[in-house]
């Protein structure tokens, strides 16, 4: 809705076309009209995509945060050998590098393979946590511009049948009917534009918290391996 509105501040600087003599209000009164029939479906998407992408942001940002700070400190008790600690440090914890770390270290009794095959389930199931809510974005990253599209279509009929039952062309017979179709199609794609940038964002910031999780679980691998190395050295 910005957008639009940013382009309609924009049509003045134009020739020949003459300010609009209306408050910001009332032209965002004006472009919600203009959608006509589209105006609640693309409202709903406006609705949705905000919530989401405001939750998903807090939500990445401070599992983020936590994330990091959680994986120093079982990196250093495992540096140190001290596994049982590790053990008990990610238990009391609800992250989800924490539940992968402690599916492994509960079955570091039964060798490297069985941990590592238990930190790759626990991984998947963590991972998709993490990634809810991202199909909405990426479904209204496709929708959005499909309802644009189809306001287009409506539009354009309306002009044809105002058309039609005028029996002549005019400018301004069929000037409602265009209207909508621009402003529909302009609605579309400036819901799609920021929601694909924040999905992407999202799966970007995903990512990395997945390769520092990586690397912590490979840590403690290799923390296991020695430590059952130890023992064997020692028997």
């Amino acid at each position: 809705m910005t957008s639009l509105t940013n382009v309609y501040y924009a049509l003045p600087q134009l020739p020949g076309v003459e300010a609009p003599d209306l408050t910001f209000t009332q032209q965002m009164m004006e472009a919600w009209d203009n959608f006509a029939i589209m105006k609640w479906p693309l409202g709903i998407c406006i609705l949705v995509g905000l919530v989401v992408i405001i939750w998903k942001f807090f939500d990445i940002l401070m599992k983020g945060a936590a994330t990091r700070k959680m994986l120093q400190e079982v990196d250093e008790l495992l540096a140190q050998q001290r596994i049982k600690e590790a053990l008990e440090f990610t238990r009391e914890s609800d992250l989800p590098a924490a539940n992968i770390l402690y599916a492994g270290l509960e079955r570091r009794d039964e060798g490297t393979d069985r941990v590592t095959k238990a930190i790759e389930n626990q991984g998947l199931i963590e991972l998709s946590k993490l990634e809810r809510g991202l199909v909405v974005l990426a479904t209204l990253t496709n929708v959005a511009p499909l309802l644009g599209f189809l306001g287009t279509v409506i539009g354009m009929i309306a002009a044809f049948q105002a058309i039609e039952l005028a029996g002549e062309v005019d400018a301004t017979t069929v000037a409602g009917g265009i209207k909508t179709a621009l402003y529909t199609t302009a609605a579309g794609l400036a819901i799609a534009i920021p929601v694909s940038i924040a999905h992407n964002y999202f799966v970007s910031r995903i990512d990395h918290l997945v390769i520092d999780i990586e690397e912590s679980a490979q840590n403690m691998i290799d923390a296991l391996f020695a430590a059952q190395a130890g023992r064997q050295a020692g028997d």
